[in-house]
C-alpha cells in the first residue's frame, strides 16, 4: 500500500499549494491513502470547516491536528460531524471529537490513523504512550488494520523517537509534526516500523516556522509583542513523507521524504517511479 503523509499546512500559501498539487500526486503515483496535518491551515491557527472540506476534496483521506486544534472556536462544534478530522487522542475524556479512527483506503484496505500529542515542552495532557497503546491493542496491525499511521505532534525529538521505538513492529509509520522543519532521519526501525522525527511543513520557508519573519525576530530581540503573527506569503514547499507497506504484515517496506516547490531542495521517492 502506498501512503503519503504531509506536514503542517501553514496559512493560505501552504494549503493552496497542497490543494492544487495533491490531486495530481494521488493520480500520478497511485496513492492509496493520504494524511495531512492541518492544524495551522487557517491563517496559521487552527482549521475551519470550509478549509477542511477543501483539503478533503483535494484528496486527503484524513486531517490530523495538534495543539492548535481549538484555535478556531467553531471546531468544538463541527468536529463532532467531521469524522475525518482528528484531534490528539490523549485529550481528557469528554473532549469533543476523536483521536483515532479506522478508515477505508482507495484499494479497500483498512487504515487506522491516530493523532497524539507529546508532553515535553507542551501543554499538560494525558499520557501519550498509554493512549496510543490502547489504540494499537484495540486495533492490531495485520488483524483489524492493514496499516496504522501515528501522527506524533510533539516538540521534543527525544519523545518522538521514544514513541517510534515503543511502537516498533506494531504500526506502519510513526511521524512527527509540530516543529515545521523536515528532519533527515527517515528510516525503517528494527522491527519494521517506518519513522521520521518531523515531516516538516507545507508553507513558505522564507519565514520563521511559516510566519512572516519580522515579528518573531522582534519578539526574540525585545521580549515584547509588536503585532500579531501572520503566515508568510512566499512560495510554499510541500513537505512530507511517503511509505510503502507490506501487503501481508502492514509493516513498512520503504520510506522516503517528499519536498516539492519553494526553497528547499526538491525530492520525490524513488519507488514512486514504479507506479503502474
Amino acid at each position: 500500500m502506498r501512503i503519503l503523509f504531509l506536514g503542517d499546512l501553514v496559512g493560505r500559501t501552504g494549503r493552496t499549494a497542497v490543494i492544487e498539487r495533491l490531486p495530481g500526486l494521488v493520480e500520478d503515483n497511485q496513492l492509496d491513502f493520504v494524511i495531512v496535518n492541518g492544524e495551522n491551515a487557517a491563517a496559521g491557527f487552527g482549521i475551519t470547516e470550509a478549509i477542511l472540506r477543501d483539503v478533503l476534496d483535494a484528496g486527503a483521506d484524513v486531517v490530523t491536528t495538534g495543539n492548535h486544534v481549538w484555535d478556531q472556536r467553531d471546531t468544538l462544534v463541527y468536529i463532532e460531524r467531521q469524522d475525518r478530522l482528528l484531534r490528539p487522542v490523549n485529550y481528557p475524556a469528554g473532549t469533543p471529537g476523536r483521536g483515532a479512527h479506522l478508515f477505508t483506503a482507495r484499494n479497500g484496505a483498512q487504515v487506522m490513523v491516530a493523532n497524539v500529542m507529546g508532553r515535553v515542552f507542551m501543554d499538560a495532557m494525558d499520557d501519550p504512550f498509554a493512549a496510543i497503546d490502547r489504540v494499537v491493542n484495540d486495533c492490531p496491525l495485520g488483524d483489524v488494520a492493514d496499516a496504522i499511521i501515528i501522527d506524533m505532534h510533539a516538540e521534543a525529538t527525544s519523545e518522538k523517537q521514544a514513541m517510534g521505538h515503543f511502537l516498533d513492529g506494531r504500526v506502519s509509520l510513526v511521524v512527527g509534526t509540530h516543529t515545521h522543519v523536515p528532519t533527515a532521519d527517515h528510516q525503517i526501525l528494527e522491527n519494521g516500523t517506518a519513522y521520521m522525527s518531523d515531516a516538516g511543513m507545507c508553507g513558505s520557508y522564507d519565514s520563521v516556522l511559516g510566519m512572516e519573519k519580522d515579528e518573531p525576530v522582534n519578539r526574540f530581540q525585545r521580549k515584547i509583542p509588536g503585532s500579531r503573527f501572520a503566515p508568510a506569503s512566499g512560495v510554499a514547499t510541500i513537505c512530507g513523507v511517503a511509505i510503502e507497506t507490506d501487503e501481508r504484515t502492514g509493516l513498512a517496506e520503504r520510506i522516503a521524504p517528499i519536498r516539492i516547490g519553494g526553497l528547499l531542495e526538491p525530492v520525490l521517492p524513488d519507488f514512486w517511479a514504479s507506479a503502474d
